[in-house]
C-alpha cells in the first residue's frame, strides 16, 4: 500500500489528530471525520479534507483508522446509520486503535465483514505527545494479508508495530502491556515514598 492511497482518520483528537498530521507528512492523502469541529478544523489547516460523516470517510478512503473515546462512540462509527459499514463497501480496510473489550471488537469485525470490509485490531501503546512523534507501539491483529499490506500506514503512525496474529490478539497485548505500566508505576510510587521515609531529598 503506498501513499497513493487515500487514508481517512474518523476520532480527530490526541491520537487521531496526530495519526492524520503523521500521514498528511508521509505523503497519504487524508480524509477525517470527527464530531468536534475544532478537530476537523486542525485536519483542514494541515492539508486533509474533511468529511461531515464516518461513511462519508468510507465512501472516500481505502483505509480507515479509527480513534474513539468509548465504546458507544465506536459502535455508532461502525455500525450506526451513518457509520463506517452503511457504505457497504467491499475491500474497505478499518484499523482500530482504539482501547475498548474483544467483545465490542469482535462484534464490530462481524458487522464490518457481513459487508465485506475488513477489521484490524490495532490498540496503541504510548501517550498522546508520544504519538505527535510516532514515539508508539501498535499492536497489529486481525487478518495477516491485510495486515501486511497497511504496513506504510502503520511505519507512518508509530515507531514499532508487531503483528500478534488472530483478530483481538492485539487488544490482548495491550491489556498485558497496561498491567505492566500499572506495575511499574505503584512500585515507583512505593519507592519514592520509601526514600522519603529514611530521610532522603527527592530533589538530590
Amino acid at each position: 500500500m503506498s501513499s497513493q492511497y487515500t487514508v481517512g482518520v474518523v476520532g480527530l483528537g490526541i491520537m487521531g489528530g496526530a495519526f492524520a498530521r503523521n500521514l498528511l507528512d508521509a505523503g497519504f492523502s487524508v480524509v477525517g471525520h470527527d464530531i468536534v469541529e475544532k478537530n476537523v478544523e486542525a485536519l483542514v489547516s494541515c492539508g486533509g479534507t474533511a468529511a461531515r460523516s464516518s461513511i462519508k470517510v468510507a465512501q472516500t478512503a481505502d483505509v480507515i483508522l479509527t480513534s474513539l473515546p468509548s465504546v458507544d462512540s465506536f459502535h455508532a462509527v461502525i455500525s450506526g446509520n451513518n457509520g463506517i459499514s452503511a457504505a457497504n463497501k467491499s475491500g474497505l480496510v478499518v484499523i482500530e486503535c482504539s482501547t475498548l473489550s474483544l467483545e465490542d471488537k469482535q462484534t464490530a469485525h462481524d458487522a464490518l465483514a457481513k459487508v465485506g470490509s475488513v477489521l484490524l485490531d490495532c490498540p496503541v501503546s504510548g501517550t498522546g505527545s508520544q504519538a505527535k512523534t510516532k514515539d508508539l507501539s501498535l499492536y497489529v491483529s486481525g487478518d495477516e494479508p491485510t495486515s501486511t499490506q497497511c504496513q506504510p500506514i502503520f511505519d507512518a503512525i508509530a515507531n514499532h508495530s508487531f503483528y500478534v496474529g488472530a483478530f483481538g490478539n492485539g487488544s490482548k497485548m495491550k491489556f498485558v502491556a497496561n498491567v505492566l505500566v500499572h506495575i511499574h508505576n505503584v512500585a515507583t510510587a512505593e519507592a519514592m515514598v520509601l526514600g522519603l521515609k529514611a530521610g532522603l531529598d527527592p530533589e538530590s
